[in-house]
C-alpha cells in the first residue's frame, strides 16, 4: 500500500470533499477518535491546528481510517487503539478494536507517517499490553484518552514535538531555503 494523491471527488470523513474547495494544508493529520462524548478534544483540536496549516482527517471507524489512509497523504497518524470497526451504535455493545489493524495499514506505507497512540483508560495489566504492543509497532508516543483541557495540551506538545522530531520544525515537503 501506499500513499496516493487524493482522488478529487474523494470524501473526507467529516462530510467534505477533496479538490479544488479542499483547504491548502502543509500537513495531513489522521485524526482518529473513539470516544462517545459531546465538545470532546478530537472536535477542538482541528480548530486550533487549522489556521497553521494542518488538516485534520478525522475518523470514527476502521473504514474511515482507511479510506483516508488509502486517498490522502498523512503526515502524522493519531491512532485511539478502541477505534471500532465499524460505526458504533448503542446496540452494539461489543464492537471489535480496530487500532491494532490501522497501525498495521500505517506501517506498511512507502513513508510510514509517525504515529501517536490514544489508550483507552483499561486495567493496568491491558495498558501494559497495549502499550507494549503500540512500542513493538514503532509508535513515536503513546497517551492516555485526553478528557480536558490540561490533556489537550499535552496533546499540542506531543504533536509539536512529533513535528520537530520527523520534520526538523519544518512542514513535509517545504523547501530548504
Amino acid at each position: 500500500m501506499r500513499n496516493v494523491r487524493p482522488h478529487p471527488n474523494a470524501p473526507i470523513p467529516d462530510g467534505g470533499y477533496a479538490g479544488e474547495d479542499m483547504p491548502r494544508s502543509r500537513l495531513n493529520l489522521l485524526l482518529s477518535y473513539a470516544g462517545f462524548s459531546d465538545d470532546s478534544w478530537v472536535d477542538r483540536l482541528p480548530l486550533l491546528l487549522e489556521p497553521l496549516g494542518v488538516h485534520s482527517l478525522r475518523a470514527a471507524n476502521c473504514v474511515e481510517a482507511t479510506r483516508v489512509i488509502q486517498h490522502f497523504p498523512v503526515h502524522i497518524a493519531v491512532v485511539d487503539l478502541g477505534l471500532p470497526m465499524e460505526q458504533w451504535s448503542p446496540d452494539k455493545a461489543d464492537v471489535a478494536e480496530a487500532g491494532p489493524r490501522i497501525l498495521e495499514l500505517l506501517r506498511r506505507l512507502d513513508a510510514p507517517p509517525p504515529i501517536v497512540v490514544v489508550k483507552p483508560a483499561r486495567s493496568h495489566r491491558d495498558d501494559a499490553r497495549q502499550i507494549a504492543a503500540a512500542l513493538r509497532a514503532g509508535v513515536y508516543a503513546v497517551v492516555d484518552r485526553p478528557h480536558g483541557q490540561g490533556d489537550l495540551e499535552l496533546m499540542l506538545g506531543v504533536l509539536q514535538r512529533c513535528l520537530r522530531r520527523f520534520y526538523h520544525n519544518r512542514w513535509p515537503g517545504a523547501s530548504n531555503c
